[in-house]
């Protein structure tokens, strides 16, 4: 009997049943997270849960930064007041650089992670070489929770020495790779050199790092297909690559929007701006979460079937903030510039050097101006960042689609 192409049928309904469902579910999730959790019942206070019905009203709800995670948990330990239950409840708690917090319920694929392992073409039976660090970081039991949803074994190599991890797959056979992409280049490189037959690793799911075209193609040329998922540690599975190899497919258990760097609000398909994710995680609700990555939503429908958003990958940091004479200049400061003018459709803040001395250029997208609104833009740059700069007004469709909203060319100077 042939496996099913798709993990569930959810894949594959249609995109306007998928926004009813999950609005419908939204609302009594924001209700638990605002009766349970104190951070959220102190940001939410004046939201009325049963009103957040579509995506503009939840544009409307405030945005919490990963940045400020690591402040905000310092502050009221262990885990921000963000939790519907205590740390206790959860089954594990993990550590990430900053450092942050993150915790792991009980409960069959808490993470998510099966979804993107399936679409890899991984299936019950597949023993699977995990090489994602185990110690203090979730990503390998991302990796185990979501094979153990499947029905897959799993050989723990961690990060063991890459000598002894290549016994292993010559002895045990593994059909699937998990880790970064990078050390499954040592691992094959390697296993070249030293004669070691690692041929029986036919499928890789790969994330943590970029995975470039040509190492893709290298990994081909092993008999490897290797696809890509984009998780974190605070989130679970975000998006997943499918055998189409046609954009990230978005999980189906969370919301994502694309919003301009520091200011919450969404922009169109298409264009770059910053991943805000909100999960429908009934233990650990995060709502509005600002990833700090870059990304962009695909136009249409996978080749592959599957029907939900579909993210164009990593396309850099949004937190873009820099010193300028001294002082800090934020992404959320030229947001607020360009909400004072209707005017404005897109700004960028450019800061360089003449003279030996910081300079900053707010050059803003507009139909059509003259000097005073000119004028009047650099006196609201000026009360937002207490810091003087020049004003120039370009046509619509000027700036380059990358995102970027400061841009410091003084390294490069």
């Amino acid at each position: 009997m042939l496996e099913p192409e798709y993990y569930d049928t959810l894949e594959t309904r249609d995109w306007q049943e998928r926004e009813i469902q999950q609005f419908q579910a939204l609302g009594p999730h924001l209700q638990t997270a605002k009766e349970n959790a104190p951070y959220f019942r102190d940001i939410l206070a004046d939201i009325d849960p049963g009103a957040v019905t579509s995506r503009a009203a939840l544009a409307g709800l405030p945005i919490t930064s990963k940045s400020d995670l690591g402040g905000l948990q310092r502050k009221t330990p262990p885990l921000a007041g963000m939790a519907n239950v205590a740390a206790d409840n959860f089954l594990r708690l993990y550590q990430s650089p900053g450092p942050t917090y993150e915790p792991e319920a009980a409960g069959k694929d808490w993470w998510r992670f099966g979804r993107a392992l399936y679409a890899t073409g991984v299936r019950p039976g597949d023993i699977i070489h995990n090489a994602f660090s185990y110690h203090l970081t979730p990503a390998a039991m991302m990796v185990e929770t979501g094979a153990q949803a499947i029905g897959c074994t799993v050989v723990p190599a961690g990060t063991a020495p890459t000598e002894q991890q290549l016994q292993a797959i010559s002895h045990l056979r593994p059909s699937v790779y998990t880790g970064t992409p990078s050390f499954l280049k040592i691992l094959l490189d390697r296993a070249v050199e030293g004669g070691i037959d690692v041929g029986s690793l036919s499928k890789a799911l790969v994330s943590g790092e970029a995975l470039p075209d040509a190492l893709r193609r290298d990994f081909d040329g092993h008999g490897i297909r290797c696809l890509q998922a984009y998780a974190s540690a605070d989130l679970g599975l975000i998006a997943y690559e499918s055998k189409a190899r046609d954009g990230l497919i978005v999980d189906e258990r969370i919301i994502v929007e694309i919003v301009r760097p520091g200011s919450g609000d969404p922009v169109p398909d298409g264009v770059i701006g910053e991943v805000v994710v909100t999960t429908l995680n009934r233990e650990y609700p995060l709502i509005r979460f600002a990833t700090g990555d870059l990304s962009s939503v695909i136009a249409g429908v996978s080749p592959c079937g599957r029907t939900n958003m579909r993210l164009s990958g990593w396309k850099g940091r949004a937190d873009q903030s820099c010193k300028v004479k001294g002082m800090f200049v934020t992404p959320s400061q030229i947001a607020a510039v360009v909400k004072r003018h209707a005017e404005i459709g897109k700004a960028r803040l450019v800061v360089d050097r003449q003279d030996g001395k910081d300079r900053m250029t707010l050059i803003c997208e507009v139909a059509g101006g003259n000097e005073d609104l000119g004028a009047s833009i650099a006196e609201t740059l000026h009360s937002q960042c207490n810091l003087n700069g020049a004003v120039e007004l370009v046509e619509t469709g000027s700036l380059a689609n990358d995102g970027l909203v400061i841009e410091d060319k003084r390294a490069a100077g």
